[in-house]
């Protein structure tokens, strides 16, 4: 009878063991069901004492083990990894020649520079010799006021008109459009690169006043205008520039309000992108902006052709501005 008692007690102490492995088993199964991203395998080791005879004890070691998995095991990290996701028209600019300089640009911009000084040079002679500064300063202070309206007209219309295809300006329009999603590339063009199409401009439109006006007024008016719309692209890459990486000449230009400034730019690049086009100084943008002069004529060109502006739609990818993102070539 005492030699049966031990043996019953060890029978038991299996029973509950192999009970607790079948609990472990089930709560084991029942994990991997709720949450399939983890697979965690669990080892469970019983000793088991047995007794066959009073005089003789047998100590046994049985390892139980789940069922092997049969999904592929997969690590969840404790610091969450965020993934990053790109758009297949992210632009990069590492090397990228539409934005680098051509023999043609430098030459374009050669001209336009040289027909903006032509006008300044010979109104600044003409009025040395006639002793009158006062009507070439007030024609050139005008001339630069009437620049930052005509190049926010000009910003207003290929922004909201047109296409690629359009004849003429289907470059800029291509360009100006496409700025909104990318507004960054316009700090990586080089500087004829970036001003090469409006010193072509100037060139044909300003040359034949060049040869054949001689009011040194006139010339004033003609040679600051010109000028400042030829580098309005410029003026305009400043304000989407770095702070830490613009001249302090310009920094101190757009603090003083000369130059189109970062802050007030960058309205323009948010919802609902129909303000702030003025890219000289921006001394207009509030004018034209509060006057509701723009929504006037977008109203007129509606009712007179038909034509809906971009700026009536609700924003899409294409006014979406993208992250810059670097491609790095591959090491193999």
């Amino acid at each position: 009878m005492s030699s049966i008692l031990p043996q019953n007690h060890a029978i038991r102490s299996s029973q509950r063991a192999l009970d607790k492995i079948g609990t472990i088993q089930r709560r084991f199964s029942t994990n991997r069901a709720k949450n399939t991203s983890r697979h965690v395998l669990l080892p469970a080791r019983v000793y088991c004492i047995s007794s066959s005879s009073s005089s003789s004890s047998k100590i046994a070691t049985i390892t139980t083990k789940p069922p092997p998995v049969s999904e592929p095991l997969t690590y969840d990290p404790l610091t969450p990894i965020t993934k990053i996701k790109t758009s297949n028209n992210t632009r990069s600019v590492l090397n990228d020649p539409s934005l680098k300089s051509t023999w043609a640009h430098r030459a374009w911009m050669a001209s336009g520079c040289t027909t903006v000084l032509i006008p300044l040079a010979r109104s600044a002679t003409g009025a040395l010799d006639s002793h009158m500064w006062a009507g070439p300063l007030i024609a050139g202070c005008i001339g630069y006021i009437l620049s930052d309206l005509a190049s926010g007209i000009y910003h207003w219309g290929i922004d909201n008109y047109g296409s690629a295809k359009t004849p003429v300006f289907g470059a800029q329009i291509d360009a100006f459009q496409g700025h909104h999603k990318w507004p960054w590339t316009i700090t990586r063009r080089e500087f004829s690169n970036n001003l090469h199409s409006l010193a072509r401009a100037v060139t044909f439109t300003v040359l034949p006043i060049d040869l054949f006006c001689k009011d040194p007024t006139t010339l004033a008016f003609v040679g600051v205008c010109s000028g400042c719309i030829m580098f309005s692209q410029q003026f305009h890459s400043w304000a989407h520039g770095t702070k830490s990486k613009l001249p302090s000449m310009v920094l101190a230009l757009q603090d003083a309000g000369i130059l189109v400034s970062r802050e007030q730019h960058a309205a323009h690049h948010r919802v609902p992108y129909n303000n702030n086009y003025c890219i000289v100084s921006g001394i207009w943008n509030a004018i034209l902006d509060e006057s509701k002069f723009f929504e006037l004529l977008e109203m007129i060109f509606f009712f007179k052709f038909g034509v809906r502006p971009r700026s009536w739609s609700e924003p899409n990818s294409e006014w979406i501005e993208e992250t810059e993102i670097q491609s790095i070539p591959a090491s193999h």
